[in-house]
């Protein structure tokens, strides 16, 4: 969760509203590993180029968008998504099942409830 983000908000509102039970984590300052961010990807049927913001200013410092997006640069992604947190799509909901979504839309964080 990013408090700056207005997707974040929206989402923790409508959980709020839905009263579900959730925990946030505010990934900025607790970093997920690249372990982490393995996990959620398959949770998520995803690659981290599925899930990295190009246009924020650190990715075009590294140059993101001319990386091959192919398996054998799935780890340098990963690394670069550890590394630069900010870069990490938002929000993502991961539920207890084992699932997880990108919850930029009403629909997407009603569907992660639905599960």
């Amino acid at each position: 969760m990013n408090p700056a983000c207005s997707k974040c908000r929206s989402a923790v509102s409508l959980l709020d509203a839905e009263g579900a039970d959730y925990t946030v984590r505010r990934y900025l300052e607790d970093v997920p590993s690249p372990e982490e961010i393995r996990d959620v990807l398959g949770r998520l049927g995803l690659e981290p180029w599925d899930i990295t913001r190009t246009g924020e200013a650190e990715a075009v410092e590294l140059g993101i968008e001319e990386w091959p997006r192919e398996p054998g640069s799935r780890e340098r992604w990963i690394a670069a998504l550890a590394g630069h947190p900010r870069l990490i799509q938002r929000p993502i909901i991961t539920s207890e099942d084992g699932t997880a979504v990108v919850a930029r839309s009403d629909e997407a964080v009603r569907d992660a409830l639905g599960r």
